[in-house]
């Protein structure tokens, strides 16, 4: 077979994926992958996937099927990881010399003439459409590989970070550096030119008006500025966290490497700022940095005197602006619940938004009975669990919604008593 016919067989093989997955392909998307991939450089990663996109996702649904099906299909071999990849089953590697050799009638600089160009162009479609004739009979042997390959990802997705073993926590990791972690951003007070922004900017309309003379006179506009929010990260790596703490902590590292304004904080018995031991370009140095520096790790939890910790020393510091707090816990608590209510109550009217996350809420089955969870909830914005790959995606798309409206709150009223009257 030669090289022109295997690239129609992997992308023909490629689309089959992708429409078990659920995505609308044609014949016509399968000749335009075909026909992109001569103009650019498939040994890039990144530009070669971009491509898949541009001609196989119609819709924003779409994205997130494609990306999980293009990274299951195209997955790199390890000695290749960093810049080439390949398809399961197949021996040819595209960009392997970093050539774009893809077609056999000729050599790469060859000029090639209109009448070559359009009979290269008819034999490539009457290839894909040959490929698609045999797509609705039988299945080729390499597809089966396609789909359990792609039903494992789809497996990992699903499955609780407690039951992971060793080799899916390191797939696990590779897909938390992949997610797209960006936050809803605030207006600020400043301002910056726009063409079409709503305030009048004097200063630059008189500079313009000096060079012409005054005549004509343009109008320069300003619009209000934006910014993304800060994030403020709070992780229970207590006792009871144990099964769910390391991978989190992999999480939150993950998210402070993809934010700019992020603020870490772990707690079991006390509170630990780790914002800089996470700043490490090895995760697994800033694993060990944290496990060093956090005495408390899988011990007691004090939720309410960490809280109040933080409330009375790093409040007034990171919670500036807007900023949205994510508390990871399974509400698991030791301490004064009375004491774990009114420190929520205080650190919601001083965040934008308070979202907790429970890696026991994934099942069906949790109720939020114990003591710390009862005296958290009324404080809550939103309350979402973290114990799969999916429920991560879910986290990262929420983080990007959130607007500029602050959500409903309806915090509990305080107690009225009346003054006793005074003694003679």
């Amino acid at each position: 077979m030669s090289r022109s016919n295997e690239i129609v067989n992997r992308a023909v093989r490629f689309g089959r994926t992708l429409r078990r997955a659920g995505v609308n392909v044609t014949s016509g998307q399968v000749m335009d992958f075909v026909q992109s991939v001569e103009h650019i450089d498939i040994g890039n990663r990144d530009i070669f996937r971009e491509a898949g996109r541009a001609c196989f996702v119609t819709t924003r649904d779409e994205l997130p099927v494609f990306d999980r099906v293009f990274e299951s299909f195209w997955r790199a071999k390890p000695e290749y990881a960093n810049d080439q990849f390949t398809d399961p089953g197949d021996d040819m590697q595209p960009g392997m010399d970093g050539e774009a050799d893809l077609d056999s009638e000729g050599e790469e600089g060859d000029e090639i003439s209109p009448e070559q160009g359009t009979q290269q162009t008819k034999t490539r479609t009457e290839l894909v459409e040959s490929q698609e004739l045999e797509a609705e009979g039988e299945e080729e042997e390499g597809d089966a590989d396609d789909v359990l390959s792609f039903s494992a990802a789809e497996v990992l997705r699903e499955k609780d970070f407690a039951d992971l073993s060793e080799e899916e926590m390191q797939q696990t990791r590779r897909f938390m550096e992949k997610l797209e972690w960006r936050i809803g951003r605030r207006r600020s007070r400043r301002r910056v030119s726009a063409r079409k922004g709503r305030f009048w900017d004097p200063r630059k309309t008189m500079r313009k008006s000096l060079q012409t003379g005054g005549i004509p006179m343009q109008i320069s506009r300003r619009k209000t500025k934006t910014k993304p929010r800060q994030l403020v990260v709070i992780c229970d790596v207590s006792g009871s966290m144990d099964r769910y703490s390391r991978i989190l902590l992999q999480f939150v590292y993950a998210i402070e490497q993809g934010m700019a304004n992020v603020e870490s904080f772990v707690f079991g018995t006390r509170l630990t700022r780790v914002t800089r031991l996470l700043r490490n370009r090895s995760i697994d140095s800033a694993m060990e940095r944290v496990a060093e520096q956090v005495h408390d790790w899988s011990g007691g939890t004090r939720i309410g005197q960490s809280l109040q910790k933080f409330n009375t020393t790093w409040a007034r510091r990171v919670l500036r602006n807007g900023a949205v707090v994510l508390v990871i816990s399974d509400g698991w608590d030791r301490g004064d619940p009375e004491l774990l209510g009114q420190e929520m109550s205080r650190l919601q009217r001083s965040s934008y938004r308070m979202i907790w996350l429970n890696p026991l809420l994934g099942s069906p089955r949790y109720e939020p009975l114990t003591r710390g969870m009862q005296a958290a909830i009324p404080y809550i914005d939103d309350f979402m669990p973290v114990h799969n790959l999916a429920s991560l995606e879910a986290l990262a798309e929420h983080l990007g919604n959130i607007d500029d409206h602050r959500p409903v709150r309806r915090q509990q009223p305080l107690e009225f008593t009346e003054p006793k009257p005074r003694v003679a």
